[in-house]
C-alpha cells in the first residue's frame, strides 16, 4: 500500500515527478487542432472524430514513459525494495495501476469537450469512453512493460516510443473499429487484449527490472 500511495503521488497530474499533466494537455491539443487541419466539414468532423481521439490517448500515453522506471532504477529504490523482500513482480503490477490512475481518467474525461471539439455525437461518445474505458488498462501495461525493458537502455525514451506505438495497434484498430461496427465485438476485443497484457506484464517487466539491476 506504502508503494502504491507513493506511485500514485509522484505520478498522478500534480505529482512530485512533474509533467503529468503533458499527456492530458497533449490530447486535447491534438482534437484541438483537427477541426483546423481538415476545414469545418462537421459530418466529416463527427465521421473521423472517434478515431482522432484514440491516435490522440496513443500518442498521449508515449509522454510518461520516461518517469515510470528509470528515476527509481537509477536510484535504488529497486534495490532497497528486493532487500526488503518485495518481488520486482509485485511493484511493476503497483505501478501500472498507479500509471493508468494518472493517464487513463484524466483522457476519459478530457474527452468530453474534444467530442464537442470534433462533433462527436453521444452514441458515438459512449463508445468512445467505453474503449477508453477498457482500452487505456492496456495501454498502461505496454507502457509500464516498455519502460522497464529500456530503463537502462542509453537513449531509452526514445526508443520507448518507437516500441510503443506498433505495441499498441491492436488496442487501436479494435478500439476504433467499436465505432464503425456497433461497439460491442471491438470493445469485448479490446478488453480481452488488456486483460492479457494486464496479466502478462508484471512478471515481463519484473524480470526485466531483475536483468537491469545485475
Amino acid at each position: 500500500m506504502r508503494i502504491f500511495l507513493r506511485d500514485c503521488a509522484i505520478l498522478v497530474p500534480g505529482g512530485r515527478r512533474g509533467g503529468s499533466l503533458l499527456p492530458l494537455l497533449f490530447f486535447l491539443a491534438v482534437a484541438m487542432l483537427y477541426p483546423f487541419a481538415v476545414g469545418p466539414d462537421a459530418p466529416l468532423l463527427a465521421r473521423t472524430g472517434g478515431g482522432v481521439i484514440w491516435v490522440a490517448a496513443l500518442l498521449a500515453a508515449i509522454l510518461p514513459l520516461d518517469r515510470l522506471v528509470a528515476p527509481d532504477l537509477e536510484r535504488g529504490f529497486f534495490d532497497q525494495w528486493a532487500l526488503r523482500g518485495i518481488a520486482e513482480e509485485a511493484v511493476m503490477a503497483v505501478r501500472m495501476l498507479a500509471h493508468w490512475l494518472s493517464f487513463g481518467p484524466p483522457l476519459m474525461l478530457a474527452a468530453l469537450p474534444a467530442a464537442a471539439l470534433l462533433g462527436i455525437d453521444g452514441t458515438a461518445l459512449r463508445t468512445v469512453e467505453l474503449g477508453l474505458l477498457v482500452g487505456t488498462p492496456g495501454l498502461a501495461a505496454i507502457g509500464v512493460l516498455i519502460a522497464a525493458l529500456t530503463a537502462s537502455l542509453r537513449s531509452g525514451a526514445a526508443l520507448a516510443g518507437l516500441l510503443l506505438i506498433p505495441l499498441s495497434v491492436p488496442i487501436l484498430i479494435f478500439g476504433a473499429g467499436s465505432l464503425a461496427t456497433g461497439g460491442e465485438s471491438g470493445l469485448a476485443l479490446t478488453a480481452a487484449i488488456s486483460l492479457l497484457l494486464l496479466a502478462i506484464t508484471p512478471f515481463a517487466a519484473g524480470a526485466a527490472i531483475r536483468a537491469a539491476r545485475e
